[in-house]
């Protein structure tokens, strides 16, 4: 046990944080929590002989790689999550390919172009062009697609990164501001002048029909009526309460 220990902590002691595995989840259970009580009492003298933070830190990731393998735990290669974020997906390449197979051919094309053929070849020029539009609108589809699935899990499990990732900074024109009496002068023309506009004809028409309309009489709101519905208002709502 002492030496599986040992050799974990020199294995990953240089390694980046970024290369190391990711741990699996160890079950609790009688022979686990056993396992781990053994190799407390041997970290001591390793963590008293750490001169930093990142030493302890290299220390306790030995440990607990130390158990997962004295467990039999299955662990993933290491760095395999960073490349696989980093890597371009299997339906994109596939499509740049077919892209490039199009433009490398388009040029073969272009270069064999004669008089007698000339119509044949515009066409199937075109043709490929159409294709290598159709396909850059697939990839730029499928990608805002993954980049909205990737927005909407991360919505359900950490809404704070998700508004951050969406911030944007906004740019601001430098410079100096619009002059004070321009602006007073704009806003002026647009809402102090009479403007008389021309309706058109249908002003006309509208006007004919409604002459026969009888206006309504003007209603004057005193205190007195606020007042009386108000009372009103209170005493339905003590009437609903009260049932």
């Amino acid at each position: 046990m002492r030496s599986i220990l040992e050799e974990s902590m020199l294995e990953r002691r240089s390694m980046p944080l970024e290369n190391r595995p990711r741990l699996p989840r160890i079950p609790l259970s009688k022979r686990n929590r056993a396992v781990v009580r053994a190799l407390n009492p041997m970290l001591v003298t390793y963590l008293e002989a750490s001169r930093n933070l990142c030493e302890m830190d290299s220390t306790l990731f030995g440990a607990a790689l130390a158990v997962c393998r004295i467990l039999g735990a299955k662990l993933p290669i290491s760095g395999r999550a960073t490349q696989q974020s980093s890597a371009i997906t299997a339906w994109r390449k596939i499509i740049e390919d077919h892209i490039a197979k199009a433009r490398a051919l388009i040029g073969r094309l272009t270069s064999f172009r004669s008089a007698d053929i000339k119509q044949k070849l515009t066409e199937r020029i075109d043709d490929l062009k159409q294709k290598i539009a159709a396909w850059r609108k697939r990839i730029r589809r499928f990608s805002e697609r993954s980049r909205w699935f990737n927005q909407n899990r991360l919505f359900q499990s950490d809404q704070k990164r998700l508004y951050k990732s969406l911030e944007r900074q906004e740019v601001y024109g430098a410079g100096p501001g619009p002059d004070q009496a321009d602006t007073v002068a704009f806003w002026r023309g647009l809402w102090s002048e009479l403007v008389n506009h021309n309706e058109g004809p249908w002003m006309e028409v509208v006007a004919s029909q409604s002459a026969s309309v009888t206006p309504v009489d003007p209603i004057t709101i005193t205190p007195e009526n606020v007042a009386e519905a108000v009372c009103r208002a209170l005493t339905v709502q003590f009437e609903i309460s009260s049932e």
